[in-house]
């Protein structure tokens, strides 16, 4: 596929793993009235990565693997923003020093994925490095498709492919309406995720490709019919109302631009 890869950029950003917050009422209060106190977001989350499922974990908001941000205010906005799904990631400090992974997705955090092993070893205050590059990414054939956090390595292993009659065939895991979409509708698609309201069970995992329907995400995330948004599904469910698993957005444009393949165990990060 013919890309603008090579005019991108490659900048090396510095980010730590950020501690699980809470105030001092940690108590939260479900769709149906009832509180709830459950782990979930900031820290290193152990047994979760690429493959979990989404529900099912007697937890709020599950941010798998490692939740990275910067101390600097201005400085974690430029993490989220110019971070993209795919970038290789470098642990700096701490026992795990030197092991890889790799970013799955933005939330209130970068989040990244690592070998457990690894993951055991490293706590709240561990830096990392992450080699930023996929902001800028264009589809040269598809001038419709806007790409978003999107590392140009990761389109092969996507499957993201030219079909015979021009359009762009994605593997999708799943197709959600849009009376599923819940937090996340008017933020920058750069930033965070899409909350999906799902049912309390389902058979997606996270990392699997999701297809939003009658989403526009070039300029903000927001309804507009006929149109699509696909990303990989970055976390897990979430009790409170209007929240639950969310895919950060690669890839959105006109639906007759696109050809969905449906491929429930196939697309993938």
């Amino acid at each position: 596929m013919r890309t603008n890869a090579d005019r991108l950029l490659t900048q090396v950003l510095v980010g730590e793993v950020w501690p699980p917050l809470s105030d001092r009422f940690a108590y939260r209060v479900d769709g149906d009235g009832a509180a709830f106190l459950l782990p979930g977001m900031g820290g290193v989350t152990l047994g979760a990565g690429i493959g979990t499922p989404v529900t099912g974990h007697h937890a709020d908001h599950l941010e798998p693997g490692l939740s990275v941000r910067h101390r600097d205010h201005e400085a974690d906005n430029a993490l989220q923003f110019l971070t993209c799904v795919g970038n290789p990631v470098t642990v700096l400090s701490g026992p795990a020093t030197g092991a890889t992974g790799r970013v799955i997705g933005h939330h209130a955090y970068v989040l990244v994925d690592l070998p457990q092993d690894a993951l055991a070893e490293m706590a709240p205050g561990d830096r990392v490095a992450i080699r930023a590059r996929g902001q800028g990414l264009r589809l040269l054939d598809h001038p419709e498709v806007t790409v978003k956090n999107l590392d140009p390595t990761l389109l092969d292993r996507l499957r993201i492919t030219t079909g015979s009659d021009g359009r762009l065939r994605v593997p999708v895991a799943a197709r959600i309406p849009a009376t599923a979409v819940g937090a996340g509708t008017g933020m920058a698609s750069e930033y965070a995720n899409t909350d999906l309201m799902l049912p309390t069970t389902t058979s997606l995992r996270i990392g699997d490709l999701v297809a939003l329907l009658d989403q526009d995400h070039r300029f903000g995330r927001a309804h507009r019919p006929d149109w699509l948004a696909i990303g990989p599904l970055t976390t897990g469910a979430c009790r409170m109302f209007g929240h639950g698993p969310g895919p950060s957005t690669l890839l959105t444009g006109p639906t007759h631009a696109f050809d969905l393949l449906d491929d429930p165990n196939g697309a993938h990060l």
